[in-house]
């Protein structure tokens, strides 16, 4: 099978609370249509948080823009989709698909894929709990990606060398800790899974995208990140707990897991490291 076609044995069962939540307008009926996932082809990025979620869940997905090109895939056919769309266009990728259903921004298409695939809990302050840690994921994120290009994003990291080692410097020693402990605290105080996920008594996107930047961090700062992570014992089974579950493991050991690049989010220069 192609690394860019992934199916699933099964479509998942709409949730009780998910039918009451699409009674009232807030999320289209479940189908068996295939998602289709718009991301660079070359890169984990932001498209790997919206990956995990899919491999995770069981759904059957397409990643189009590593389908060859006389399938319909490359850069150019994710270009063209991205020009094509309207009210209100996606503003960058990932974009997610399910029949005419069209969603952009990471953290808002988590918020569907959690609804859907039983990847979120199904009350609603559960739900909102959950969507608020993955925007404080997405704040780390940025600033992940910031340490290596802080003063603009359109300039190579060697012409921003001087001040990524200041952000890197700051990054490292204040926020990233600041970050972890934030998260560390949150599994420690989730007694309806007794520390073992952050919101609620199962793994949720959040989880899955927490897994995902500690793997990140690990790439990009391995000395920092272990220095940190020596205070946060819970971060550190809930990474192992991830990548041990059969579908994240063997999604992680199949040709669809792109190794970590200096393309990407998070990228590893030793300069930008703790000494």
């Amino acid at each position: 099978m192609s690394k860019a076609i992934h199916s699933a044995t099964a479509a998942p069962k709409e949730p009780q609370a998910v039918t009451a939540r699409r009674s009232r307008g807030w999320v289209p009926a479940m189908t068996s249509d295939t998602y289709k996932l718009y991301y660079w082809p070359m890169l984990q990025g932001r498209g790997e948080f919206v990956r995990l979620a899919l491999e995770e869940g069981g759904a059957a997905y397409v990643d189009v823009a590593r389908l060859p090109e006389d399938k319909g895939g490359g850069i150019e056919a994710l270009l063209a989709f991205l020009g094509a769309q309207e009210q209100p266009p996606p503003f960058a990728p990932p974009v997610l698909t399910l029949g005419d259903l069209v969603v952009a921004q990471t953290a808002n298409i988590l918020l569907l894929l959690g609804r859907r695939l039983h990847l979120a809990p199904e009350d609603e302050a559960g739900e909102l709990a959950c969507h608020q840690l993955q925007l404080t994921l997405a704040d780390l994120v940025s600033e992940a990606h910031d340490t290596h290009h802080p003063v603009a994003s359109g300039l190579y990291y060697e012409d921003q060398k001087a001040e990524a080692k200041t952000r890197a410097k700051d990054f490292t020693a204040r926020r990233m800790p600041k970050f972890l402990s934030y998260f560390e605290r949150t599994l420690e105080h989730n007694s309806a899974s007794a520390g073992a996920y952050l919101v609620g008594s199962d793994r949720s996107v959040a989880d899955l995208s927490l897994f995902q930047v500690l793997e990140g961090l690990a790439y990009a700062f391995p000395r920092g990140f272990e220095q940190t992570t020596g205070d946060c014992p819970r971060l550190l089974a809930l990474r192992r707990r991830i990548a041990e579950r059969p579908r994240v493991a063997a999604y992680l050991a199949s040709s669809r897991r792109l190794p970590f690049n200096e393309d990407g989010i998070f990228r590893r220069y030793p300069e930008l490291d703790i000494g």
